[in-house]
């Protein structure tokens, strides 16, 4: 009889401890999940369809005057949530998603520089936008010069932010370095994942600028904490190529009727531009400055096409700044805008 007394005991004190473990388990607090993220960016959006059957994403910033409009190159038109903004104080602001980049359709075809000039259009129609400043970065300058050779007379001007150039310039003329002679460039501290803000700060001070969060949102996940997850792969490997390489086109400015801006960035002292490369014999630093002095001649090269093909255009080059200086150096494009703009006033 007292065994089994004792048996019952144990059984009992097993239970309660048993018990116990599993109130403290069940008391613990959830794991926390971040709230719900808004883009904080002032703008509406709206859908438009090109081509019969592809809808494109349009930011539209509102604004007082005349319409401006902002086309990007492989990234989406969130990339301008921050910049846009502060032009809505003089401009009715837009901003273009083009097809095959981020919420706007992805079909297999339309890459050609010549169809995406025809989304441009058939955009400004839709929004029944009349003679709008066109602004486009990097790569979408060649949409650009596409669409103001066509139709000049929908424009009030264009705006080309480091996108003048020629994608067709063989890397022999001027001449370039073999690569494998060239320093390996520094590399910048991990980025901070743990969240989107500290991503954003991360990158601010490694690079001098950093993409707005909604932009950063469409290229990596959120995990359920708010730290950044994997990448989205939200831009194909195949569109990329189609948008960047498969449509490179040597620009003709010749039919552009229309007053131009084009803001480029400019190569600082070469011994800034070493700082950036961990340089271990002097073979490499020659291979440096060759490539330093073929980057600054090719970029003249540009710039006197364009002067040769439109007289009247406006070069601006801005010391050490990136392809997207409308971040990195956005008082100075501000300021160029503005500036260039009160100018074709009345167009």
């Amino acid at each position: 009889m007292g065994k089994i007394r004792l048996a019952l005991t144990r059984i009992v004190r097993a239970l309660g401890l048993a018990l116990l473990v599993t109130q403290a388990v069940v008391a613990q607090p959830a794991p926390q999940s971040a709230p719900t993220w808004r883009d904080p960016s002032p703008h509406h959006v709206r859908w438009i369809t090109v081509d019969s059957s592809v809808r494109l994403e349009v930011l539209d910033w509102g604004g007082s005057g005349q319409p401006l409009v902002l086309l990007g190159c492989y990234l989406t038109a969130h990339v301008h949530d921050e910049f846009a903004p502060k032009l809505t104080n003089q401009f009715h602001v837009y901003g273009i998603t083009r097809r095959g980049i981020g919420a706007s359709d992805k079909p297999t075809t339309g890459y050609t520089v010549p169809r995406s000039a025809s989304d441009v259009l058939e955009a400004l129609d839709s929004l029944n936008l009349q003679k709008p400043l066109l602004i486009g970065t990097s790569c979408a300058g060649q949409v650009l010069t596409a669409f103001a050779s066509q139709h000049s007379d929908r424009l009030r001007g264009l705006v080309y932010i480091d996108g003048a150039s020629d994608p067709t310039t063989p890397s022999y003329d001027p001449p370039m370095p073999d690569p494998t002679t060239l320093p390996r460039p520094i590399e910048p501290p991990a980025p901070d994942s743990t969240s989107f803000e500290a991503l954003r700060n991360s990158r601010q001070r490694d690079q001098g600028f950093s993409f707005p969060e909604a932009e950063l949102r469409q290229q990596f996940a959120a995990n359920p904490d708010g730290s950044v997850g994997r990448s989205l792969r939200s831009l194909s490997l195949e569109i990329r190529r189609a948008i960047t390489v498969d449509a490179r086109i040597k620009p003709d400015y010749s039919r552009i009727r229309v007053p131009v801006l084009a803001i480029y960035q400019a190569q600082g002292p070469f011994e800034k531009v070493a700082a950036r490369y961990t340089i271990r014999n002097e073979q490499e630093r020659a291979a440096l400055r060759q490539q330093d002095a073929a980057t600054r001649a090719m970029y003249s090269r540009w710039q006197d096409d364009l002067r040769a093909a439109v007289p009247t255009a406006r070069i601006v080059e801005l010391p050490v700044a990136n392809p997207f200086m409308f971040l990195s150096n956005e008082a100075d494009v501000l300021r160029e805008i503005r500036a260039f703009a009160a100018t074709v006033t009345g167009r």
